[in-house]
């Protein structure tokens, strides 16, 4: 703003400038035609006889009068011709003796109402000599106007001065007014560059009040922020929420897993507290307790890698999707679903990602492929690596996925209401590995695939 105030008075001084140099020009030029044209004029009246006559003394005579009268201000020759084109007399006989051609003091002469300011300070005025009506020859005079070239520039100077005092006052006056009127928004930019991501909100006492706009501004912002907060206080709350949803799908099946071991398990003991003088029934019945154990051992584990908080670091691992199954095959039985698993990536492209976000990515997706397989559908799972990128592809065969769940999956915008357990959560993590999602329906089949590049664990 400053800037363009400044350039704003440089244009308008400009501006100024030639007008007020074009009215001193015309009032120069005014001034200097009619002392050329009364001074011809008197010099016409008063040497008409004496030239007719052919007097020489009396015509130098008739011009040195005149230039006395003048105290010789601007007139710095004259010369008067005959007729013919001769020189008669001149104020300066040296510079124009008598019978010399006159023609070369006419060179660049003007008519006295022609007269004009050219940058010259010496001009010439040329006039025919008439008497009685008749040309009896002409007048050619010189002009001083060193003192109005000298008056021209000294304006200048004056307006060249004065501009720029204006427009350095007017300039940093508009800084200073415009520092002022900007110093809110300056506050405002620094609070969103010193927010790293989470924008803090402006303190009341540095709102600007006095200026109804721009705390009307600030004020936008400050519930921005306040709004910006909650939502993310709001997407925690239900990232956790979504984690336990999971959780507790996975429990509701996984107990009926644990409670059938367990029968058999108790049957075992029994069956050694009633034989236990027989070797060979204490033996098949401790082999059936060590099955049972083992698998419950298994599921154990799986549960318990699934949210141990410092597999954070740890490399994925092909016995983490061999979990994976081990959990989602109770989800899978109790709705008497088909099972498709191939993990086709080796050890050491799966170590290029982060466990826990990869594991916690795949479960979700299983856990909403059989909500909607429904009874007797198809699910499946497919690990593959090509290139820079492993590739995690999660299909079923139930109905397609609804506008909400697909924004919730594919979108960052707000949330909208409903949708699939996990799938805002699987968005976030699956961007927070840098990797991208990938939503395909044919043949009645729908399959998600998260494609995650080789450096998925630096983002981890």
């Amino acid at each position: 703003m400053p800037l363009i105030t400044a350039a704003l008075m440089i244009v308008l001084a400009l501006v100024a400038s030639q007008s007020v140099l074009g009215a001193l020009g015309r009032v120069q030029d005014a001034r200097l035609s009619e002392t050329a044209r009364l001074h011809v004029e008197g010099l016409a009246v008063a040497l008409g006889p004496s030239v007719l006559r052919q007097d020489v003394w009396e015509v130098y005579d008739i011009l040195d009068r005149a230039r006395q009268a003048n105290d010789g201000q601007r007139l710095l020759l004259t010369v008067v011709a005959d007729e013919r084109g001769r020189v008669l007399a001149a104020t300066d006989p040296r510079r124009a003796p008598v019978g010399e051609d006159a023609a070369e003091f006419g060179l660049g002469a003007v008519a006295p109402e022609a007269v004009r300011m050219t940058g010259d300070p010496e001009l010439r005025v040329t006039s025919p000599l008439q008497y009685q009506g008749r040309t009896i020859g002409g007048i050619v005079t010189e002009l001083d106007v060193t003192d109005l070239l000298a008056e021209r520039r000294q304006v200048t100077l004056w307006l060249l001065f004065g501009n720029a005092l204006a427009t350095g006052v007017l300039a940093f006056g508009g800084w200073l007014a415009v520092a002022r009127i900007l110093r809110p928004v300056g506050a405002l930019v620094q609070a969103m560059d010193a927010s790293d991501g989470a924008p803090r909100p402006i303190p009341t006492t540095e709102i600007p009040h006095g200026d109804p706009g721009l705390a009307r501004l600030i004020e936008t912002y400050n519930q921005m922020t306040t709004a910006v907060e909650e939502r993310a206080e709001a997407e925690r709350r239900l990232a956790d929420r979504e984690r336990f949803v999971s959780l507790g799908r996975l429990s509701s099946a996984l107990a009926h897993e644990v409670n059938n071991p367990l029968g058999g398990l108790l049957n075992a003991a029994d069956t050694i507290s009633t034989y236990a003088d027989r070797p060979d029934v204490v033996r098949q019945s401790a082999e059936l307790m060590q099955r049972g154990l083992g698998h419950l051992r298994d599921v154990t584990r799986a549960m318990l890698d699934q949210n141990r908080l410092d597999r954070a670091g740890q490399p994925l691992r092909p016995e983490d999707f061999e979990d994976l199954r081990l959990l989602f095959e109770p989800e899978a039985h109790s709705r008497n679903l088909a099972l498709e698993w191939e993990v086709e990536a080796g050890a050491e492209a799966l170590a290029s990602q982060p466990a826990a976000p990869v594991r916690q990515v795949a479960l979700n997706l299983l856990l909403n492929a059989g909500a909607a397989a429904g009874k007797g559908g198809e699910v499946g799972l497919k690990v593959s690596n090509g290139g820079e990128r492993l590739s995690i592809a999660v299909s079923n065969t139930g109905n397609a996925m609804g506008e909400a769940d697909l924004r919730r999956l594919l979108a960052s915008g707000p949330l909208p209401p409903g949708g699939g357990v996990g799938l805002r959560l699987v968005h976030d993590i699956v961007s927070g590995l840098g990797g991208t999602l990938h939503h395909d329906r044919a043949d009645g089949r729908t399959v998600i695939r998260v494609d995650l590049p080789a450096t998925g664990a630096g983002h981890a």
